[in-house]
């Protein structure tokens, strides 16, 4: 992929995953994500505060928080992000074509093509650490702390629209049946979808368990 492909990919700037940072993501960064988040969970757990490093998106906020950043900077992280994901697939020989984008107040950038499956793992884990190298590049060149998005294939994309679905069908389980319900342990970026789904349907979630266990309770109303 050359360097022209890429400006222009990135000039298209295609629909990509939103990481949302409405709930302390787990936030104090999901940041996201992340997201991709920074933040305090507003799904209700003050605790999730402390996830705000989970890779996928906890990320950066609280106090010692990046200071707001322009549009101006955060397409340059964009910009930066796009380099050093074209040279990590030349190096590997990989075909793909990368968006950017600015959604909110992060750097959104996506890479699709027919065969970066390897580039995401099973669950995720290898777009994780992929985004967090990204994210070193990008501190390194711009001096700041980045809360920039990585995604590869539509994974995250797809993931919170599942993520989603799921936290609405067990909010109203929960509801028909009174009782309490735990989810499957999950990263931070993943518990910040669940919430903010549960919190659309009216009732209350928080995260209980200590990384990589931690998941999230659905609790019933009253």
């Amino acid at each position: 992929m050359s360097h022209g492909e890429n400006a222009l990919a990135g000039s298209e700037r295609g629909p990509s995953e939103e990481l949302s940072d409405g709930g302390a993501e787990d936030l104090a960064d999901v940041a996201e994500e992340d997201d991709g988040g920074v933040d305090e969970d507003e799904a209700g757990d003050a605790n999730e505060a402390g996830d705000a490093n989970d890779v996928g998106d906890a990320d950066e906020a609280g106090a010692d928080g990046p200071a707001e950043a322009t549009t101006a900077d955060l397409e340059r992280e964009g910009e930066v992000a796009a380099d050093y994901i074209e040279g990590l697939l030349d190096v590997a020989d990989l075909d793909g074509d990368i968006d950017m984008d600015v959604e909110g107040d992060r750097a959104v950038v996506s890479v699709v093509g027919a065969t970066l499956d390897e580039l995401v793992g099973e669950r995720g884990e290898v777009l994780d650490a992929l985004q967090e190298l990204t994210r070193l590049a990008v501190h390194r060149q711009t001096g700041g702390r980045t809360r920039l998005m990585l995604d590869i294939g539509g994974f995250r994309a797809r993931r919170r629209a599942d993520l989603s679905e799921l936290g609405a069908s067990v909010a109203e389980e929960v509801r028909r049946s009174g009782e309490a319900k735990a989810l499957a342990a999950m990263n931070a970026f993943e518990r910040k979808i669940v919430h903010d789904a549960v919190a659309a349907a009216g009732l209350r979630s928080e995260s209980e368990g200590i990384d990589p266990n931690r998941r999230v309770v659905v609790l019933p109303v009253g």
